[in-house]
């Protein structure tokens, strides 16, 4: 069973940056695709950012240009550098990773709310 603990999440004023961080309790190498959701109250989970491949990566358009999703699987790490952020980015943000063939995992999220 893999686990997936999301740090980094906070409070930060409009405009600022945050940096999140996902580790896996044994190596993300497990995972073929991996990415960073998001969630507000009442509203279905959202994908922020995927890493899809080596050299593949997707973004919502609500923040590309802004956000940057990076992996690193010597270090275990998937990361989520968050900059320029605005009120609407608050939400709980949520790592996961795909199996190849088999089930996602997830995080339990961490919050980031964005004062205005």
């Amino acid at each position: 069973q893999v686990q997936l603990v999301e740090s980094g999440g906070g409070l930060v004023q409009a405009g600022g940056s945050l940096r999140l961080s996902c580790t896996a309790s044994g190596s993300i190498s497990v995972f073929r695709e991996m990415g960073w959701y998001r969630q507000t109250p009442g509203k279905e989970r959202e994908s922020v950012a995927e890493i899809t491949g080596p050299t593949r990566l997707n973004y919502a358009d609500s923040v590309k240009g802004r956000f940057t999703i990076s992996r690193d699987n010597t270090k275990g790490t998937l990361d989520l550098q968050m900059t320029s952020l605005k009120s609407e980015d608050t939400a709980v943000y949520f790592c996961s990773g795909q199996i190849p063939f088999g089930r996602r995992y997830w995080g339990q999220g961490t919050q980031v709310t964005v004062s205005s």
